[in-house]
């Protein structure tokens, strides 16, 4: 299982960043299930499994920050026996999973109190986050225009899309990543989802950061949602942008030129009206 969800990771099967933290802290239930004839055996085997899962995408605040904290609470709980280190893992993992899987329900619940009736909103990438957040809106009876971007070369906007159109009350819109700026003034603000804020900068999906620039050069507020989970300001993680194969941008061989493909760009916080979160709104 922890093998199969490394791989997962790292081909990103799942796109949300708050449920590859929960992917990740589950896989290591599978230790649970070892023998071992001592707990420094069953430590080094849990660090290097948690290690594995933290490598498998370094861009995921939340994979490192909750695969740390698994890791660090066995260790310091000084087990007497394995038995009695076991527990303390599987009981470390529900706490976890139980915060992160509550930390991005309320993260949407805030977000869908701040949608009004009739408001148009452009956004990028695909969030599960914010898709929560429409659905839920939506179904207290808020109608909502959304333009969605494609998301490009992985064109996971085509998804948002598709998640958007099978829900009552919203009319989704799908444009072409460049087309942003040309819809901008027609919306009432962009919203997206996030992959981490770290200090002072916003990463997020590739694209976001033009995005939130054009939206700030035209005055449309610029809203990040997602778990708290998600903002570190204490330290304790340094993002590592993920670059992409070049067959996602083009088929074809590259000759004479290189194909730069990276993953997520950083956004300034500057250009961030407001971040929700399950612990409140932050106004950067």
């Amino acid at each position: 299982m922890i093998d199969e969800t490394v791989a997962e990771i790292e081909r990103m099967g799942t796109h949300s960043s708050s449920v590859v933290a929960v992917k990740a802290a589950e896989a290591l239930r599978e230790l649970l299930d070892r023998e071992y004839p001592t707990v420094d055996g069953y430590l080094r085997d849990l660090e290097r499994n948690s290690s594995a899962l933290r490598r498998a995408n370094p861009s995921h605040a939340s994979l490192h920050t909750t695969q740390r904290e698994i890791v660090t609470t066995v260790e310091e709980a000084d087990a007497a026996d394995v038995e009695t280190a076991m527990e303390e893992t599987e009981a470390v993992i529900d706490r976890v999973v139980e915060r992160v899987t509550t930390g991005k329900r309320k993260a949407a619940e805030a977000a869908a109190e701040s949608f009004s009736d009739g408001e148009t909103i452009l956004t990028h990438d695909y969030s599960t986050t914010l898709l929560e957040a429409v659905e839920a809106a939506a179904r207290d009876g808020t109608h909502l225009d959304v333009y969605v971007t494609e998301a490009r070369p992985r064109y996971l906007g085509r998804k948002a899309a598709r998640m958007l159109a099978g829900i009552d009350r919203v009319e989704p819109h799908l444009i072409v990543d460049s087309a942003a700026g040309e819809v901008l003034d027609e919306c009432d603000r962009a919203v997206f989802g996030m992959t981490c804020v770290v200090d002072d900068s916003f990463y997020n999906r590739v694209g976001t950061f033009p995005i939130a620039a054009t939206a700030n050069e035209l005055a449309v507020p610029v809203d990040v949602v997602g778990s708290s989970s998600k903002v570190i300001d204490s330290g304790g993680f340094s993002f590592e942008n993920e670059h992409r194969p070049a067959v996602e941008v083009m088929r074809e061989p590259a000759e004479g030129f290189d194909v730069h493909n990276p993953a997520y760009d950083a956004t300034p916080l500057h250009l961030v009206d407001s971040i929700l979160t399950d612990a409140g709104t932050r106004t950067p």
